[in-house]
């Protein structure tokens, strides 16, 4: 028994935003954003019209469509998201609230596991699909970024990288030989977690810091630590990121998983028809296509339109790489991610 892809959606917002958009809003040039990213436009949510879960529901019903299936059907939820609507409830059961299916009961899961996390449930997913537990998975990846970015010269590093949007997969059961996930690989390793981080709000209280007074923690025993005063006017509440580290790490990391995936299966890259990593940045992918020695029909990339959308990237170019029609029945399809935590994985599959 083999888990294969039944049906993918994807949702991005109607409102497009441009290098030349962000000009008038921060000191930024559409040549620098090209030059460092490839990035020519992203996608942002309007305030109160959509949020992660909407996204990801409107995504899910495509999914659920293309699989022929019905959303009760669905007997398993995994939600992947840097951006949940709450700190808590997650996002899962608002989705499940979204589709309508709440009456089914059935059991949602949270993935904090941001870029990888679409890779991380496809390999959570595999092994339910297997041991026959479940039949019908829906695995969701989406992100509202917009409504938490430094959207002004401060904060341009980050800002001018994520966009919003959603994508999803309903996994099923298939013994159909040879096709389906065939090895999925995910690791992680928390020695520099902060170099790629949203740190505040949260509850870490200082702990993980030398100098806890950078926050603005008061003097009481018993005190809030979830955010400051501080914190709000020194902009500590926006993601930060070590943009020259997260390089290094990711043209190394994205290759070895690629590799092992290869390696576990007895193939090699001249086998692959279409690689599709998470969209960080084109030019990660373009240094990882030169490791790999992978031609450019090989390599699928279309942060170009969309920006980082995290843990949709993944299955938002899936749709789009099956939209082209570069993805035919029998194709080998390498998916691999790499981000904060650090965390990363790749899924090998064959359509």
């Amino acid at each position: 028994m083999r888990t294969k892809i039944a049906g993918v959606g994807k949702f991005v917002p109607e409102t497009v935003v441009t290098n030349f958009d962000l000009e008038k809003l921060m000191d930024t040039t559409d040549q620098w954003i090209r030059e460092r990213t490839g990035i020519e436009e992203r996608h942002w949510v309007k305030k109160g019209e959509e949020t992660s879960s909407t996204m990801g529901a409107k995504a899910a019903r495509i999914a659920i469509e293309q699989a022929g299936i019905s959303p009760k059907d669905i007997d398993f939820i995994i939600f992947a998201t840097l951006s949940p609507d709450y700190f808590f409830p997650g996002s899962g059961v608002i989705l499940q609230r979204e589709l309508g299916i709440t009456d089914t009961e059935i059991p949602a899961l949270d993935i904090r596991n941001q870029c990888s996390g679409f890779v991380y449930g496809l390999e959570v997913a595999d092994q339910f699909i297997k041991t026959g537990k479940y039949k019908n998975i829906l695995l969701v990846g989406a992100e509202y970024h917009s409504g938490g970015l430094d959207i002004s010269t401060r904060g341009r590093g980050v800002s001018v990288l994520f966009g919003d949007g959603a994508g999803a997969v309903v996994l099923q059961p298939t013994e159909e030989e040879g096709k389906g996930i065939l090895t999925t690989h995910i690791h992680s390793d928390g020695t520099n977690a902060e170099i790629l981080s949203a740190k505040n709000p949260g509850m870490h209280g200082g702990y993980h810091d030398d100098d806890d007074s950078i926050y603005g923690y008061d003097d009481k025993d018993f005190s809030f630590v979830l955010l400051t005063e501080k914190m709000m006017d020194e902009g500590l509440i926006h993601p930060y990121m070590d943009g020259q580290a997260v390089f290094k790490t990711a043209v190394r990391k994205f290759p070895e998983v690629i590799i092992k995936a290869l390696k576990t299966t007895g193939y090699t890259t001249e086998d692959v028809n279409l690689v599709i990593p998470h969209q960080a940045n084109l030019r990660i992918s373009q240094f990882v296509q030169k490791i790999l020695k992978l031609r450019d029909d090989q390599m699928f990339n279309n942060i170009q339109k969309y920006g980082n959308t995290t843990a949709a990237s993944i299955p938002i170019a899936l749709a789009d790489a099956l939209g082209q029609g570069k993805i035919k029945s029998g194709d080998l399809v390498m998916l691999a991610a790499f981000g904060s935590g650090f965390t990363w994985g790749s899924a090998l599959i064959r359509w």
